[in-house]
């Protein structure tokens, strides 16, 4: 019988699981390690500050689901890899012994990317930094003022802070405030909608008209050099007042990379891996989701930034991974290789109750297809995505799209 550890088990891990366990049945014994065993469905927290979804809403048990399904889950902390003894120490029960290992840790966000961006600036990305935005949102409207949103250099995540910007707009005019606030978005992307992935057809245009429709104020190829309690200032010099302030920051690896110098992980903390997303050095460690690797096709411009990992590519790497692993262990040479860029792009920004559909053969160019459709009537795409995949999910349909 043959193990495989995943350590991770949201979008790339999840998936990575359930699949290896169907394809494998009785010849794989398979273990999922990780810290929560609440499943949760990121790209909705962007609802969650304004009280459109609880965070139940979006998240829950995946242990249930994995036992179902034949998986064994470690309700621990992965804390170091010894690639070299095949072993993943944990923070508190017994070292575990693995065949083949799945890296899906996800991200670890560098908050220091500039000074008093942890301390002043709002963060959606986790449960508890939505939940505060959105205790910052209720106090903001008792003294409304300027309100500065967007990305610190090197950030990878635009689309999340473009969807809460559009998101405030529209809260904004819910409450009766719009009139008293100057709403800034600030990104270090060479030009609006490039979203770290050299922009769309049209991108650029659809963008501008939308920051002028809703009169919001921008700054491209700018990063942060500090933010304090009413003001953020840009590495371009620019002071701008600020009440309210919501950043994205670069994502790292996690510290169990980092602290496992055995795993050859790049300076900041991913997996170097193949087409086929094995690591080039390592053949028994794997890699999908947020922990790849990913070379940028394009050189930015003044400001340095990267490029998304959303859920879809992490879907799709996680599913490669587990039919790879199947196939190594049966003898084959012959694995599923695509290449990140080669991941088709399929991503649903929502602009608040409405939204653009973002859909391309290849996530990163050359491209044979690419297209942005405008639903200015309703984000019906968004809420008819999040209910599917968390309908997938939660009953083990990880082979579907």
């Amino acid at each position: 019988m043959t193990t495989t550890v995943i350590i991770g088990g949201n979008f790339a891990g999840m998936t990575a699981a359930l699949e290896l366990k169907r394809k494998g049945k009785k010849d794989h014994r398979v273990i999922m390690i990780d810290k929560s065993p609440l499943f949760l469905f990121i790209p909705s927290l962007i609802w969650v500050p304004f009280g459109r979804r609880e965070i139940k809403d979006i998240s829950f048990r995946k242990d249930d689901i994995l036992q179902k399904k034949g998986v064994e889950f470690i309700q621990d902390e992965a804390v170091k890899i010894e690639p070299d003894k095949n072993m993943v120490y944990l923070a508190k029960g017994e070292p575990v012994i693995y065949d083949h290992l799945v890296i899906a840790t996800g991200p670890k966000v560098k908050f220091d990317v500039a000074p008093g961006v942890e301390e002043f600036a709002y963060y959606i990305g986790t449960p508890n930094g939505a939940m505060k935005t959105r205790k910052a949102l209720e106090e903001f409207k008792k003294n409304p003022g300027p309100i500065v949103i967007g990305a610190t250099q090197n950030a990878g995540c635009m689309g999340a802070a473009y969807e809460f910007l559009f998101n405030v707009e529209k809260w904004l005019r819910e409450q009766g405030i719009r009139k008293k606030v100057e709403l800034y978005w600030v990104t270090p992307e060479d030009y609006l909608g490039h979203f770290g992935i050299d922009g769309m057809p049209m991108g650029e245009t659809m963008l501008k008209s939308f920051m002028n429709m809703f009169h919001i104020h921008f700054k491209t190829q700018v990063g942060i050099k500090e933010v304090t309690k009413d003001k953020v200032m840009l590495t371009d010099g620019t002071e701008i007042e600020s009440r309210f302030t919501m950043l994205m920051p670069p994502f790292v690896g996690v510290d169990l990379i980092t602290h496992s110098p055995g795993l050859q992980a790049t300076p900041t903390g991913y997996i170097p891996v193949t087409d086929d997303y094995r690591h080039t050095s390592i053949p028994n460690v794997w890699a999908s989701g947020i922990a790849v690797d990913v070379k940028l096709p394009f050189t930015p411009g003044k400001v340095p930034f990267g490029s998304p990992k959303t859920g879809y590519p992490s879907d799709e790497t996680g599913k490669i991974v587990a039919e790879n692993i199947i196939r190594v262990a049966k003898g084959e040479n012959k694995l599923v290789k695509k290449a990140w860029g080669k991941i088709p792009g399929l991503c649903i920004m929502d602009a608040g109750k409405k939204e653009v559909l973002i859909l391309s053969d290849h996530l990163f160019k050359p491209r044979n297809f690419a297209i942005m459709i405008p639903n200015v009537l309703y984000d019906f795409g968004k809420v008819l995505f999040e209910k599917y995949f968390l309908w997938k999910t939660r009953n083990g349909y990880s082979y579907l799209p």
